[in-house]
Parts: structure tokens; sequence; C-alpha cells
């Protein structure tokens, strides 16, 4: 689980439009920008975003983030290069509390900004009061000792820092799990984005109960461990029946990616229902941690073998801004149904059903006939994101099963997804909006601005961490023995 990480978070799913074609140099690198042009490129940006996302006062009041607006264009107060203002939007955009929401370097300027600079050469876990140890030293030059606190790293303490890296990371409303997951496992790639400005790390650390400081040269991103952005090498669906646990993973809802796999899920879930009914197996672990989600029909498909009677998913056809939906006349044909005005948004059934369920889930869902009627738990972290995410969410709401490990980092109430086009923005950026809003069919009074909270919350230690020991299966295997005495 700890070296199958997918790094992505926020995937273009709809299209991607030509983006940057020129090459970066040191000189063009360095270019700094006059902060009226940065202050208007930052309106400029923020209005597209307005006007296209659905979603962007889910989290964060119009009048509060009208005001975060305000103190970034007040801080603007000399010329930037790409790299400062960069770091200026993250976390403006991170307040929209959208995950699939981003703002990032183009690929010329991250390519060339990856072979110019050096990395901090230390893997880190972040355990549940916020401390931060060593868990790997990627440096040949002088050795840390692992497990060591990591008490400053450049003179700026720990919690500062973390601060920082927490406020530029993208996650649903005020999700934390998901930025301590993406921290725990890439750490070096967002301290060099966000805050890093030289290629020497002086990191300060305790050891044995007194204090020492490394002075240590950041390492170039090739030495770095390879960190692929799709998992494609592990086979995403699994199931196995042993000692009367039926023990089920899915890794992605992906379709490419299962495709890839030459897997086929429906095929794949329906067998395994099928075994579990056969077998009269009393219990199902079902393992989504790291699950990043995919195609709805698949997670709408997956949680109706945990309903005997038809259900709801969603609570209504998905959302799009008023500007979207009257824009929508421009390019609708005989594939889409036209938008309608519910309120002071607009409501969209998609495509006809005839072409595709891919926006029906709003519907009353049907069980599939091989429902399960056994004790069902749930394996979650803060990589349960998107669509996997909906499925937790509902699968808890509706009480079907346990839920056991750490909070999604998926929201709770739903997500803003679905088509997400890729634009240019100035100087040598890009920016992807999601531009439909899902409501999940839960509770909105609950977890507002969170993922689902487990049943039973177990948050992995830095023993677990460095012995990679799984102790929420472990805490599941217990659950069931005792119920079976």
């Amino acid at each position: 689980m700890k070296r199958n990480v997918i790094l992505s978070i926020l995937l273009v799913v709809f299209t991607t439009m030509t983006l940057y074609s020129q090459e970066i140099n040191a000189e063009n690198f360095e270019k700094k920008y006059p902060p009226d042009s940065l202050r208007t490129w930052t309106l400029n940006t923020l209005d597209e975003v307005i006007e296209s996302h659905p979603g962007m006062y889910r989290y964060t009041s119009k009048e509060v983030f009208e005001d975060l607006i305000h103190t970034t264009l007040q801080s603007i107060n000399d010329s930037l290069t790409t790299l400062a203002y960069y770091r200026k939007l993250k976390p403006l955009f991170a307040k929209i509390g959208c995950l699939h929401t981003s703002v990032t370097l183009s690929d010329p300027y991250r390519n060339y900004y990856e072979g110019a600079l050096k990395f901090i050469p230390i893997g880190i876990f972040i355990d549940s009061n916020k401390k931060v140890y060593i868990t790997e030293n990627y440096s040949t030059a002088q050795s840390i000792p692992l497990k060591s606190e990591v008490i400053a790293i450049n003179n700026q303490p720990i919690a500062a820092v973390l601060n920082k890296l927490y406020e530029a990371i993208p996650s649903d409303g005020y999700n934390q799990t998901l930025k301590s997951f993406l921290l725990n496992h890439t750490f070096p790639l967002w301290y060099q984005s966000i805050l890093s400005t030289s290629n020497t790390y002086r990191i300060e650390v305790k050891e044995n109960g007194s204090n020492k400081t490394y002075h240590i040269e950041g390492i170039s991103s090739d030495e770095l461990p390879s960190l692929d952005i799709d998992d494609t090498e592990n086979v995403p669906l699994e199931f196995e029946i042993k000692d009367n646990i039926g023990y089920l993973t899915i890794k992605t809802f992906s379709h490419s990616t299962i495709k890839y796999n030459e897997q086929k899920f429906k095929k794949f879930i329906k067998t395994a229902f099928e075994e579990l009914q056969q077998q009269e197996v009393e219990n199902l672990i079902v393992d989504v941690r790291g699950n990043t989600g995919g195609t709805d029909g698949y997670a709408a498909y997956l949680t109706s073998f945990f309903f005997e009677k038809p259900f709801k998913y969603w609570e209504h056809p998905v959302e799009l801004t008023k500007f979207m939906g009257e824009s929508f006349k421009t390019w609708y044909g005989i594939f889409y149904k036209m938008p309608k005005k519910v309120g002071d948004v607009y409501q969209w059934k998609g495509m006809h059903s005839w072409l595709s369920k891919a926006f029906s889930y709003y519907k009353t869902q049907k069980p599939a006939r091989q429902n399960y009627k056994g004790n069902v738990y749930l394996l979650t972290n803060g990589a349960c994101m998107s669509s996997c995410a909906d499925v937790v969410a509902i699968l808890s709401h509706n009480k079907k099963a346990k839920v056991v490990g750490e909070e999604t980092g998926g929201g709770y109430q739903g997500n803003t997804s679905g088509m997400m086009p890729t634009t240019k923005i100035q100087p040598n950026l890009t920016m992807t909006i999601p531009l439909q809003k899902y409501t999940n069919a839960v509770d909105p009074s609950v977890h507002i601005g969170r993922g689902t909270i487990p049943d039973y919350p177990i948050i992995r230690t830095l023993d677990d961490w460095m012995n990679e020991k799984d102790m929420q299966l472990e805490h599941v295997k217990q659950l069931i023995k005792n119920h079976n005495q």
C-alpha cells in the first residue's frame, strides 16, 4: 500500500486543451512579471472560476472568498516570477475546498524546474499529533537517523512548514487526511514547489532526547523514488474467500485502468457476490484505501449489491452554474438533454438514456439480485476520493457497512467534478475547473465539509508506518472474531 500510490488527484477526465509549447530556459524561468499584470491576471482567472464552478461557494462563502481574493491582491506588491506567483495562487485555489480544482505549473515550466532545482532528500510521516518523523533518507552524503523527529527545516519550525503546505494542498471542504496522505508519500515534491528557496537544507531533528542539526545538499528529481501517476502495474480488482471471510479489494473505479489490466468490472463484481451467496459467507471486508475514484457507473453498480430495496444514490441531477447552463445551448445536440433552471442553478440530466446512463444516478437505483446480507466492513483512508468517497458515504449513511480506518479524502456530501477542461492562464500556468456538482443522497446536516467519518477510527502510528503494519485490517479481523464468539 505504501508504494502503490496514485499521485495525481486532479485528473482531466473530459478534455485537455492545447497548452504551452514554448521551451523554458534559465532566462524565462527567472523572468519577473509586474504586479499590475499579476493582479489583473488573478482577477481574470478567478472570474472564470466563479462563472464556471458550480461548487464555488460550497464550503467557503462568497463574502469570505471575496476577502481572500482582496488579501491575495494586496500581497502582490512587487514583481514576481511564475513560481512565486504560483505560490500566491495555490492557497487561494485550495480555499475553494474542491480537490478537483487546480492551478498547476505548465508542463514545460515544471520540467525545467524539476531539472534545475534540488529537492529535499527525506521522506516523512505525520502522526495524529502533527509531529513529523524522518522515514526515508534519499541522500548518500550524510545519514539522518530514521524515526528522528523533525523540529525545523531551513530555520522554519516544522509546525509552520506543515501549515503552509496544508494551506496549499486542495481537498474537499476542510478535510485533512488527504493532505497528510500526500505529504507522507510525496513530501519532497510539495516542499520544493511551495516553500523551498535554495538547493541546500538545514534539517534540525530530535534524536535520543537532544536536538541535532544536519546540513544536506538537495538531490535531483531523478534521485527520488519512482512516483508513477497511474498504478497500472497492480491488478485493480481482487477477491478471495478465506476462513469464511470475503476480501474484496477495489483499487480504482477508473474504466481505463481496469480495462488496461484486462478486467471487466461488472462481471468481476457480480461473480464475487455470487460466490459470497453460494458459500454463505457471513463477513465481507471491502478495501477501498487508495481508491481515488473513477467511473460513476462502476461506483453505483457496486453500491447496489448492499441494498435489498430500491435506494437513492444522488439526491438530484447534477448542477451547473448559470453561465454553463445558458452556454449549453451553443453546443447542445442530439446527444444531450437541455439543462433546466431550478432556483439559482441549472440541473442537467446529461445524455439521453438510450445513449448513456452516465448522469442518471439521481434516479432511484435498483438493488442487485445478488445483494449481500452479511456484515460489511469498509477499509478507508485519506486517498478515498471522488466516486469512491461517494460509495463510502452512501453505505455509511444507510448503515450498510461499518467504516474502519481514516476519514475519506472526498466529501461526504458529494463533490464537484465530471467534465474538467484544462486551460492556459498567465504566466506559464494551467487551470482545471470541474463543471458539474454532485450531491450525495445523505443527511445534509452531518459531516459538513468533511469526508465520511469512520465508525472505528484507526490511525497509523510511526511504528505501523515503518513496519508496514496493516492495523486497520487487523482491527476488522478482531471485530469479526469478537462478533463470532
